[in-house]
């Protein structure tokens, strides 16, 4: 997902340290079946956040 913001790195984790976070699942599936479906991809919205990150001044 670097691409979405210009990032040309990698991306690492020590596999060996975990980061005590509860696994969390979204299940959309009953949205889906009221016919609901997102407007905006994943990639595409991050790309928006970031826009609008940098466009505030949050970065400064």
């Amino acid at each position: 997902m670097g691409e979405a913001i210009g990032y040309q790195g990698g991306f690492g984790y020590d596999a060996s340290k975990p980061d005590c976070t509860p696994r969390k699942l979204l299940d959309t599936s009953r949205l889906a079946a009221l016919g609901w479906q997102p407007r905006i991809g994943l990639h595409e919205g991050i790309a928006i956040s970031y826009r609008d990150f940098l466009a505030r001044g949050a970065a400064a």
